[in-house]
């Protein structure tokens, strides 16, 4: 029987991304897909700075980037067309050291994540295949594979297992967790068109139209492709909205046949929900097997790929030491709560959009004195977990600093914690240990005196574990913390 150290089922952009992080490791991973090869046409087209900083680490952002453009932002418009708020994308670089926003095109990046994991040998990947069977023992789980093709059974082992394998998820299926309903359901038509030639009066942004009789969305995507999506009322035909004619009607304010390739249309039922469990034993949820959310605020992906960064590192702790269900359980205490507020958030935003919510959507929410109303990201914390609650710089993103000769900090820590030191931080440290000094570093040494902390622990998916406030209490901090860092 042939063993893994991680079995990922599921190769869409969860699946990848979680694969290319621990192959960085040097792991077995055998990767089981269903389908022969990746979908070629649109899905996902929004990601963030913190997820294009996960790309980083992976490896791929050099040669991803080109297929990316920056997002400009968002602007909602009622019924006569009249703005009646606005999300601004700045076009300058965040605290992860990448651009707010960017739009792209999903078979694009999977092409990318992809050709990345041909770099590591023990990468393994299996299409056609399906999984028929999960049977979990004390160090190990056992599973039944079938071809989908020749029906040919395989059994194999793996130490752990993660389940990327989308909304009808068969790992949640296998591990009997239950999806929690939390309230936006809606079908929507989503349209993707190819413009046969530029079209300058189409905006440059995404525009939400909150318009209680159509609700719709328009996304400028990357090149030439354009998204509409729009609610169908209960009482339409799925068939007759998705005929030719039934959409270039909708279309005919802003293009005619004769101005765009239909490049795909479909019906989704847009809808917030979350799994009750994300873990048993050492069987795992990632991706949308955890979470769902409307489209709204383009995070359905991201909190996919966030899962995927939180996990990787938990995961290879386990394999490189002993395994740690304490460790492993903080995956979703740490995970849920930070996606069921972009859920909750993107809920409302939906709510707007038809018309029947407030614009207060992230609160963080600002009015002009012409009554311009302008909104905020919302970029929330981790949930309990590893470090204290009570450490105010807990669970928050590490900012991305530049070292000599304009090396990325992060490359210091993309495997395991590293400890930074302020420069009044004086003991010497084991060079077993992961660590830094920050003297000479006028960034990171602003850092410290802005969070007020002499040393700090960051962790592999870029969020701060814990800081020390003061340079007498550091000899009992490293001590307690020893164990994350060898």
């Amino acid at each position: 029987m042939k063993k893994y150290d991680v079995v990922i089922i599921g190769f869409g952009p969860t699946g990848g991304a979680l694969a290319n992080l621990l192959a960085l490791h040097g792991f077995s991973i055998l990767i089981v897909e269903k389908e022969k090869s990746f979908y070629p046409l649109p899905r996902a087209v929004h990601f963030d700075d913190e997820i294009m900083r996960v790309f980083q680490t992976i490896g791929i952002t050099d040669k991803f980037l080109k297929h990316t453009i920056i997002n400009k932002g968002t602007k909602f418009v009622n019924s006569k067309n009249k703005e009646v708020l606005d999300w601004p994308r700045p076009r300058s670089v965040t605290e992860n050291g990448w651009y707010p926003s960017y739009r792209f095109h999903q078979p694009d990046l999977e092409r990318k994540l992809r050709g990345r994991l041909k770099d590591f040998k023990k990468v393994t990947i299996m299409q056609n295949t399906k999984i028929v069977n999960l049977k979990e023992d004390k160090n190990s789980v056992k599973i039944i594979l079938e071809n989908v093709n020749n029906k040919i059974i395989k059994e194999i082992s793996s130490k752990y297992v993660v389940g990327c394998d989308g909304a009808n998820s068969t790992i949640r299926e296998q591990i009997k967790a239950k999806f929690q309903n939390l309230g936006f359901t809606q079908k929507w038509a989503v349209v993707d068109l190819i413009l046969k030639k530029d079209k300058k009066e189409l905006p440059d942004r995404t525009i939400q139209y909150s318009n209680p009789k159509r609700p719709a969305t328009y996304c400028r995507n990357v090149g030439k492709r354009r998204r509409w999506e729009f609610a169908i009322h209960d009482s339409e035909s799925e068939k007759k909205v998705l005929s030719n004619s039934y959409i270039w009607n909708f279309l005919k304010p802003w293009l005619k046949p004769s101005d765009a390739f239909m490049e795909r249309k479909t019906i989704y039922t847009f809808q917030s929900a979350i799994s009750k469990n994300w873990k048993k034993g050492r069987v795992f949820l990632a991706g949308d097997a955890a979470h769902l959310m409307p489209p709204f605020m383009g995070q359905g992906m991201c909190a996919g790929i966030r899962d995927a960064s939180n996990l990787s590192w938990k995961i290879a702790y386990c394999l490189k030491n002993n395994h740690s269900d304490k460790l492993l359980k903080t995956y979703q205490s740490e995970r849920y709560s930070n996606v069921k507020e972009y859920i909750k958030t993107t809920a409302k935003m939906g709510e707007f959009v038809n018309a029947v919510g407030t614009s207060n959507i992230t609160g963080k929410v600002s009015s002009a004195p012409d009554g311009h109303k302008s909104m905020k990201s919302i970029k929330p914390k981790l949930g309990k977990g590893l470090g204290k609650v009570q450490d105010k710089n807990r669970g928050k993103i590490f900012p991305q600093f530049k070292i000599r000769n304009g090396k990325s900090l992060d490359d210091k820590f993309s495997l395991k914690p590293i400890l930074i030191l302020s420069k009044e931080i004086k003991n010497n440290i084991s060079s077993k240990l992961n660590s830094i000094q920050s003297k000479n570093n006028k960034d990171l040494e602003k850092f410290f005196k802005n969070s007020n902390s002499k040393a700090i622990i960051v962790r592999p998916d870029r969020f701060i574990l814990s800081s020390c406030k003061s340079v007498k209490d550091f000899k009992s901090y490293l001590n307690k913390n020893l164990s994350i860092l060898v």
